[in-house]
């Protein structure tokens, strides 16, 4: 058996050095084959989001899990708090901005995530997110076209490499400026429409891709019932007839991706409204069907604050940064490579820095764009440096599905998601 571990994780290490697009997909297809025949399959979960808005589950949170470094080692870390807390709604994911500044393409991201499941002996549907696949809002006002070809060359580069999850972000084309709640919505529920028809033509033979909308740009003002009605009117409007649509919304109640920092380089306490959250999961739910909704930039939140999710019947929360801090401020992080990765910030991110702001802030702010150029050697790492650093987040995953109540479902979504070899 070891020697077969010793394997996956060559060959992990192989996918991760490769320069080339060719050799990533060449090393990932043995992957894939491997896990396939462990019973290990990428999955979408909107055969179970569509149960819970049938009002068949109910209790829980799926935690949405951004891995930006040492993807290989924390996904083994959540397969292990998921198999001895029975667990199978949760989701690995990664920004449509995270796969730039992190170098993790789609393929290489999800060939780690199944050879993690492989080394821990992890079997059943494994679900792969495209987080923010958004739209950028200049670039869309140059030339829409365009930016939604881009984004569709995304979406069918990461369904080709098992995503069977895909989160549209176009909340970015909200326009406050206009004088009704439509309006403000139309150009959001359009872009969301088109590229929910483009899924469904890309997606393959047996799978319904699990497709999120948004509603309300995270880290800008709160978003209300009426702009959900008036984005699934808008939506439902534009779908054409007989054709799946999302299965969940992104709401904004809050919160800010990463949080905000305060000079000292600390995290800012956030008020996050549950009331707003409940209330649309409900909304969502009971009048369109949907999982419910979806709290994105929560990983930074006090602890005390995650059991409310399952209490607001919050379908989905998406946790990021805190994992990226933690490996940062992990004791077990050799401070010369720190060092490095900040020294090489101060130089190649200098521009993000703004008027007033403090080092701390500018490290905090900038340092996730150095998990990419260090990619190589935060893996080359020794694996005991490693394991030490993904035993602490692992006590981390492990609060955190307790919390959101995500335990003692494996039945649950293997009674809903069916396992289709693509």
């Amino acid at each position: 058996m070891y020697g077969k571990l010793q394997d996956i994780e060559q060959r992990v290490r192989g996918i991760i050095m490769a320069d080339t697009a060719e050799t990533k997909k060449r090393l990932a297809k043995r992957i894939f084959d491997i896990a396939y025949k462990r019973g290990i399959f990428p999955a979408s979960i909107n055969e179970f989001y569509m149960a819970r808005g049938r009002g068949e589950l109910s209790g829980f949170t799926v935690p949405a899990i951004n891995l930006r470094s040492m993807t290989y080692d924390l996904a083994c870390a959540l397969f292990r708090v998921a198999k001895r807390n029975d667990c199978g709604a949760f989701i690995f994911e990664i920004a449509k901005s995270e796969i730039g500044y992190t170098a993790q393409p789609p393929i290489e991201y999800a060939a780690v995530i199944l050879a993690a499941a492989i080394t821990e002996e992890y079997s059943g549907p494994v679900f792969i997110q495209g987080d923010h696949f958004q739209v950028n809002v200049n670039k869309f006002k140059e030339n829409p076209d365009k930016e939604v070809e881009g984004l569709q060359a995304l979406i069918a580069e990461a369904i080709g490499a098992g995503f069977y999850n895909i989160d549209i972000d176009s909340s970015t084309l909200v326009d406050l400026s206009k004088p009704d709640v439509k309006n403000q919505q139309k150009d959001n529920y359009d872009v969301c429409a088109k590229l929910t028809q483009f899924i469904r033509r890309m997606q393959p033979r047996g799978v319904t891709v699990s497709v999120g909308g948004e509603i309300g740009e995270v880290g800008h003002q709160n978003s209300t019932p009426e702009e959900l009605h008036a984005f699934m009117a808008g939506y439902n409007e534009r779908m054409r007839q007989g054709l799946t649509g999302i299965s969940k919304i992104s709401v904004q109640t809050g919160t800010s991706h990463g949080g905000v920092v305060l000079p000292d380089g600390s995290i800012a306490q956030v008020k996050l409204d549950f009331n707003t959250l409940k209330t649309l999961s409900e909304i969502a739910r009971k009048e369109y069907g949907l999982a419910g909704a979806v709290q994105h930039g929560a990983s930074t939140l006090p602890a005390e604050a995650f059991h409310k999710f399952p209490e607001c019947e919050t379908a989905e929360v998406h946790l990021a940064t805190e994992f990226q801090n933690m490996m940062y401020e992990s004791k077990h992080f050799p401070t010369e490579l720190k060092a490095k990765m900040y020294e090489w910030l101060r130089t190649n991110a200098a521009h993000e820095a703004e008027a007033g702001m403090t080092e701390e802030q500018y490290l905090y702010k900038t340092r996730k764009k150095a998990l990419g150029p260090f990619k190589k050697e935060i893996m080359g790492l020794p694996g005991d440096v490693r394991n030490a650093i993904a035993a602490e987040i692992e006590v981390k995953f492990d609060f955190l599905f307790k919390q959101l109540n995500a335990v003692n479902n494996k039945d649950l979504v293997n009674k809903y998601v069916a396992l289709k070899r693509v």
